[in-house]
């Protein structure tokens, strides 16, 4: 598991607090994302993890302002070396956009331009930021092909996404990324839409490029696996809210929040058997999360959970500190820090 790499005193690069972001539907208001605060330091790796619909990247998106209609982003601050991203005019967030904070996308099939080759695509970047002319792109894109472990980089240059296998195009997506030096790489699923093998290649890529480059990554995940491998810290996320965060090593051998465990309970593991009638089984969550129209008074998690209390279905648990670098947003710890 990696170790934290920035000091606690350190501040971090970039801060979320109070993100909101609503779908405006044709039913009502779906809270996406409902308060959410979390904060990447310095050449760290932040995990988000939680079920399809926790709103994980739905948060990473609004970093960039980059949120799909009907949503909105309705209050918060995020803020970037000191700079409320939120609050700057729509011009000046291009600028911040792939050059100082950048995104590898989920499936990278769909976030390729089809009908660019993959060294036109790419120099439309590194111009449109200043970093090259049209004749010095060329270079530093086969540097960055090479570098993302693509070979013959003058050959992809010319070849289209469809031309590519699945591991090619995710680590030109990769090599998208890192064109403009960004500060911050946002990570949303990176090897989802992969096949094991090479989930494997990137995500040591992925790990072997942070070290070498320095750089901070949030990586945006539903495997607690990936982020055991990944994360120096991680931030857990259920039905729009912050459930727990915390370094990883705390979060994995100290989780205080039921919902945490659960998933860590789901994980599979060599030193136990899950066999049953002949068929092997993991734990489940039993239960649904709860619709976002119309989401519980209390803790949202309290339908689903084994130590849920009358309370727990009448009062919103807030993240409250329960150690260093640990906050945990469960009444089960305790009455200091709970609003109604």
């Amino acid at each position: 598991m990696p170790s934290i790499p920035v000091s606690a005193s350190s501040p971090p690069l970039l801060r979320a607090e109070g993100l909101v972001v609503h779908f405006h539907t044709r039913d009502g208001v779906v809270r996406a994302v409902d308060g959410v605060d979390f904060e990447v330091g310095r050449g760290e790796t932040l995990g988000i993890v939680g079920e399809s619909g926790s709103g994980k990247t739905i948060s990473s998106l609004a970093l960039l302002r980059l949120v799909p209609p009907p949503a909105r982003i309705e209050a918060g601050r995020v803020l970037f070396e000191g700079e409320d991203l939120l609050a700057l005019p729509e011009t000046a967030m291009t600028r911040v956009r792939g050059r100082r904070i950048s995104m590898i996308f989920q499936n990278p099939a769909t976030s390729l331009n089809p009908i660019l080759s993959v060294g036109a695509q790419l120099s439309e970047i590194l111009v449109w930021h200043g970093m090259a002319t049209k004749r010095e792109a060329p270079e530093r894109i086969a540097e960055l092909l090479r570098l993302v472990g693509l070979t013959d980089p003058a050959a992809r240059l010319r070849q289209y996404p469809h031309e590519l296998s699945g591991g090619m195009r995710q680590r030109v997506g990769i090599a998208r990324a890192l064109l403009c030096d960004p500060s911050l790489v946002l990570a949303d699923e990176p090897t989802t839409a992969l096949d094991v093998t090479i989930q494997a290649q990137i995500l040591d890529l992925l790990a072997e490029l942070r070290a070498r480059l320095g750089m901070s990554m949030v990586l945006v995940t539903h495997d607690m696996g990936v982020v055991a491998r990944m994360a120096d810290r991680i931030t857990v996320m259920y039905a729009g809210r912050v459930c727990e965060s915390g370094s990883a090593r705390t979060i994995f051998h100290s989780p205080q929040h039921p919902y945490t465990r659960a998933l860590l309970d789901s994980m599979p593991r060599l030193d136990r058997s899950y066999r049953s009638g002949g068929r092997q089984l993991l734990p489940a969550i039993a239960g649904r999360p709860p619709g976002l129209l119309n989401p519980p008074a209390g803790c949202r998690f309290a339908a689903r959970c084994p130590e849920a209390t009358a309370e727990c279905r009448r009062v919103l648990p807030v993240q409250v500190a329960v150690g260093p670098d640990h906050m945990v947003a469960c009444l089960r710890r305790g009455s200091q820090g709970m609003a109604a």
